[in-house]
């Protein structure tokens, strides 16, 4: 009972302090492990929620995954959840990276002396 109720408090940090970017990591996370256990409703949801989310004023990117995602979705309602798994690990993987990169831009960037009174602003 306790488990739980920490693992629910857990989960809700994770997300409330996640970053835009970490965000859509974990729902590819979510969409993936819902193909997994083949469960339509949460897998068609969680893939329904990264397409609607997509940014249409880069159309040439919003398209391609728009497109991606509804034969994701074409997949899984075929009942093919392992080519639907493979697609969003693909692109999780390329979120993860960008993630990454990121990251150790930032890093860098913030190891380098602070001269003024703002302190490190990116941290």
């Amino acid at each position: 009972m306790y488990q739980a109720a920490y693992t629910n408090s857990y989960k809700q940090q994770e997300v409330i302090s996640a970053s835009p970017l970490h965000l859509v990591i974990m729902a590819y996370d979510l969409a993936i492990r819902s193909c997994e256990r083949k469960d339509f409703n949460k897998a068609i949801t969680t893939i329904s929620a990264l397409r609607d989310c997509l940014d249409l004023d880069y159309p040439e990117v919003s398209n391609g995954l728009y497109s991606l995602y509804q034969w994701c979705m074409d997949c899984i309602r075929k009942g093919d959840y392992a080519s639907a798994s493979n697609i969003l690990s693909e692109l999780r993987g390329a979120w993860a990276a960008t993630e990454k990169s990121i990251v150790a831009k930032n890093s860098t960037v913030s190891s380098v002396p602070a001269f003024t009174s703002f302190g490190n602003i990116l941290a």
